[in-house]
C-alpha cells in the first residue's frame, strides 16, 4: 500500500513538473483569467487622458484604464477584476512576452514589425503623430522641423518617423514624457513629437506654455496586444470591443476623456 501511495505521489510530482515546463505561449490565458476572474493589464502611468496616476489617490485613470475595465467586465462578467502593472514605452512588450501581464493597453500603435512578435486586437483608437511646441514657436508644421532639434521618446516609433519626414532634423530621445516635457520647456529642443492624443493631454496640463500644432502627419491606430498563439483570448477581446461600440459605452468614454480637450475633435472618434 505504501509503495502504491509513493508511486502515485511520484506520478503527481512528474505531472506538475511537466506543467511547469510549458512555455508561456502554450498556456491558455483565457482559461487562466476565467479561473482567476482577473485580467492583468500593462498600462502607462504618465499619459494624461489615457493612463495617468492620480496623486490624490494613487490610482491609474484615463481612457485606456476605463477601456481595460470595460473589456474585463465584458469577458469575465460583472465580478471580473482589472489589475494594472505600470509599464514604459520600452517595457510594455517585454512585460507581455515574459508573461508578467495578460495584455497591453498602452497607446501601442499597430505596426507590421510589432505584429511579428505580438498579436493585436482591432484598433480601439485612431491617433496620429503631431507636434507639441512652446507657444509662439515658429514651428507650425512638420516641414518646419528641418534644421531643428526634435524631442522623442525611447521605444516610441515617433523617433524613426521624424527621421523620414524631416531628414535634416536632429532627434533627441528621452526616457519618458516627464523628461521630454522638461527638455522642451528648457529649450533643449524645438518640438516634442508623439501621438496627438498624448500631446493634447500634455498641453492641457501646461496651457500657458505649450500647444499642439500642425495637425497629424501619420495614422497611428492603437491596438490591445496579447501574446502570439492566444487566439481564444484575442477573439474575446475583439468581441468585447465590438460590444462596447454597439452599446454606446465606447462613445461615452471618448466623450468623457476627450470631450473637453481644446482643439481635439473627439467626435471624429465616435463609432458610427
Amino acid at each position: 500500500m505504501k509503495k502504491l501511495v509513493y508511486a502515485m505521489a511520484m506520478l503527481f510530482g512528474l505531472s506538475l513538473l511537466s506543467g511547469c515546463g510549458k512555455s508561456i505561449s502554450d498556456q491558455s490565458v483565457l482559461k487562466n483569467i476565467r479561473q482567476s476572474k482577473t485580467i492583468t493589464w500593462a498600462v502607462e502611468g504618465d499619459k494624461k487622458l489615457f493612463s495617468l496616476i492620480d496623486i490624490r489617490d494613487d490610482h491609474e485613470k484615463g481612457f485606456d484604464i476605463d477601456m481595460a475595465k470595460a473589456i474585463t467586465k465584458e469577458i469575465l462578467g460583472p465580478k471580473g477584476q482589472a489589475q494594472f502593472t505600470l509599464a514604459t514605452a520600452q517595457s510594455r512588450i517585454p512585460l507581455l512576452k515574459n508573461g508578467n501581464v495578460d495584455a497591453v493597453i498602452a497607446t501601442l500603435t499597430i505596426t507590421p514589425e510589432r505584429a511579428k512578435i505580438i498579436s493585436f486586437s482591432k484598433s480601439y483608437f485612431q491617433a496620429g503623430k503631431s507636434l507639441l511646441v512652446p507657444k509662439g514657436s515658429p514651428v507650425k508644421k512638420v516641414s518646419d522641423l528641418n534644421g531643428k532639434t526634435v524631442i522623442g521618446i525611447v521605444g516610441d516609433n515617433s523617433v524613426e518617423i521624424i527621421k523620414k519626414v524631416a531628414p535634416r532634423a536632429k532627434v533627441v530621445a528621452m526616457q519618458d514624457y516627464g523628461q521630454a516635457v522638461s527638455a522642451l520647456k528648457s529649450h533643449q529642443g524645438d518640438a516634442l513629437t508623439s501621438d496627438n492624443g498624448i500631446l493634447y493631454g500634455i498641453a492641457a496640463q501646461n496651457p500657458e506654455e505649450l500647444e499642439v500644432t500642425g495637425g497629424t502627419f501619420t495614422k497611428e491606430p492603437y491596438g490591445i496586444a496579447v501574446n502570439l498563439n492566444q487566439a481564444p483570448f484575442h477573439r474575446a477581446i475583439n468581441r468585447a470591443i465590438d460590444k462596447l461600440h454597439r452599446n454606446g459605452e465606447y462613445n461615452r468614454l471618448i466623450k468623457k476623456w476627450f470631450g473637453q480637450v481644446p482643439g481635439f475633435n473627439y467626435k471624429e472618434m465616435y463609432y458610427k
